[in-house]
């Protein structure tokens, strides 16, 4: 089977790139990137064809989704900062680019689609832990992009037997997440510091909380949802139930490196949510095998990485 991964250099799509290429009765991997936060080095060793683009540009897309047996949507604009500076840009990446990827798909003669969608969609919705019934309450113009995106999966597989998977996304992290820029995750943004000598930027007084979930966890969910074809009417938390305050994520990472850091309190973010903690059953129930890794474990591994490669972070 060939699979297409959208947005196949950036940080969760050269770790699935990995993942698929590896894995049985998955012969050909194409992964499609702009390189606007993605890194050709990422896919250094993958057995992986680049091409190099836009999700928007249709031509493009159609020769990146030809012949697929599924397509996993990973590219995207990130983060809830860079969409209040830009929401109009936030909504072509993530909305109308998951129209695109959809009808390519029905191009490419039906392929199964897998869509990244967040669980900043539940924004100020406070029941925790968020489970994919609640109602959503979008904080940011980036939530709302994801929003859209999920609901037009979903409307995809409705109106069109397309079958479709749309995977709610908490925060994931793991090696190849850059830190380098002003819209950095928050475990690479504290391991560069923390490993740079720096203080820690600490957004608000750091008792917000968050569902940490490895990279090779979610890659090995995805990889066995697109071995499977395993599709859904619904979108699917994909996080373990887990809830880690930043307090909480520093103290660990002190104790993996032996030493105090220093820390750096400044004003709460605009469109941030104050806990978000995944309800598992639904994946649970679709993916019953899977055993997600630790956060301890997890943070091993990416430090290891961040210490290995430097001139990346």
């Amino acid at each position: 089977m060939r699979v297409l991964v959208t947005g196949g250099a950036g940080f969760i799509g050269a770790n699935l790139c990995r993942h698929l290429s590896a894995s049985p009765g998955i012969d050909e991997v194409v992964a499609l990137d702009d390189l606007s936060t993605g890194f050709r080095s990422n896919l250094a060793g993958v057995d992986a064809e680049l091409i190099e683009g836009s999700f928007l540009d249709r031509d493009t897309l159609d020769r990146a989704a030809r012949g697929c047996g599924s397509i996993v949507h990973l590219g995207a604009r990130p983060s809830v900062p860079r969409s209040i500076v830009d929401p109009v840009a936030s909504h072509s990446a993530n909305a109308t680019g998951t129209i695109e990827v959809l009808e390519a798909a029905r191009r490419a003669g039906g392929a199964q689609v897998i869509v990244a969608s967040s669980s900043s969609v539940y924004g100020a919705n406070p029941t925790i832990p968020k489970h994919e019934d609640l109602a959503t309450r979008p904080r940011s113009p980036y939530a709302a992009s994801k929003l859209a995106a999920e609901g037009y999966a979903l409307a995809y597989g409705a109106s069109y037997d397309l079958p479709t998977l749309a995977f709610r996304f908490f925060n994931v992290f793991g090696p190849l997440q850059a830190a380098g820029h002003a819209y950095a995750a928050v475990v690479p943004a504290f391991l560069d510091a923390a490993l740079s000598d720096r203080p820690l930027t600490v957004h608000g007084d750091g008792t917000q909380s968050r569902d940490f979930t490895f990279v090779d966890t979610v890659c090995g969910v995805l990889t066995d949802a697109v071995v499977r074809k395993v599709t859904h009417d619904e979108p699917v938390n994909l996080a373990f139930g887990t809830r880690t305050s930043l307090l909480e994520l520093i103290s660990e990472i002190e104790s993996l490196l032996g030493a105090p850091l220093r820390r750096d309190h400044v004003e709460r973010r605009p469109g941030d949510v104050d806990h978000s903690q995944a309800a598992n059953d639904r994946l649970r129930a679709l993916f019953p095998d899977v055993v997600p890794t630790s956060l301890r474990d997890g943070l091993e591994a990416t430090i290891a990485w961040f210490r290995s490669n430097p001139e990346q972070r």
